[in-house]
Parts: structure tokens; C-alpha cells; sequence
């Protein structure tokens, strides 16, 4: 399964000192995510992914995040750097779930 989709970078409030970077996955995708991968438990309910952003690709995690109803995607600092985004901007991203 794969989903494109643009969103806008932020940062995680509980770590702002760190600034771990996120986009939010469709909520309407998260959830047929959600279906899809259920039964197939991982630490925080984590899902294996192969993500891209602009011309970087590379392999993680999303993660269930309640307060936005939706699965979220760390964006690393290197993939930032590479595409020049940052918290605010607004991104193309694709996400290939692997775990199913």
C-alpha cells in the first residue's frame, strides 16, 4: 500500500528542545492503515515504512498519534537538510507500508 500525500512539517511539543519533526498522515489513510496492519503488533504501535520526500528516500516508522488522529512521520534532519524544508513548510510525501 502506498499513500502520497502533502503536509505541513511541525514539531513535536514534547520534545521542542530536540526537534523531532513530523508530518501527519491523512486521517482517512491512517485508518485503513490501522486495518490493514492490525494483528501485527510493534513497539508503540509503530508500522515499517519506506518514505520520500522530494528526491530522499529512506526506511522508518510511523506512529499512532492520538491527539491528531493519525499516524505521523518522523522527517530526519538529513532529509531536511537535503530538500531545504522546515517546520511550517508544506511537503509532497509518499509512504510504502512494508509490514504487510
Amino acid at each position: 500500500m502506498k499513500v502520497d500525500f502533502d503536509a505541513e512539517l511541525w514539531i513535536w511539543d514534547a520534545r521542542r528542545s530536540e526537534t523531532w519533526t513530523f508530518v501527519s498522515l491523512p486521517g482517512d489513510r491512517s485508518e485503513e492503515i490501522q486495518e490493514l496492519t492490525a494483528g501485527a503488533p510493534r513497539g508503540f504501535g509503530s508500522v515499517r515504512v519506506r518514505a520520500t520526500l522530494g528526491g530522499s528516500t529512506w526506511t522508518t516508522s510511523i506512529f499512532p498519534d492520538s491527539k491528531r488522529q493519525a499516524y505521523v512521520l518522523p522527517i530526519k534532519r538529513a532529509v531536511r537538510t537535503a530538500e531545504g524544508i522546515e517546520a511550517g513548510d508544506t511537503a509532497s510525501v509518499t509512504v510504502e507500508i512494508l509490514d504487510l
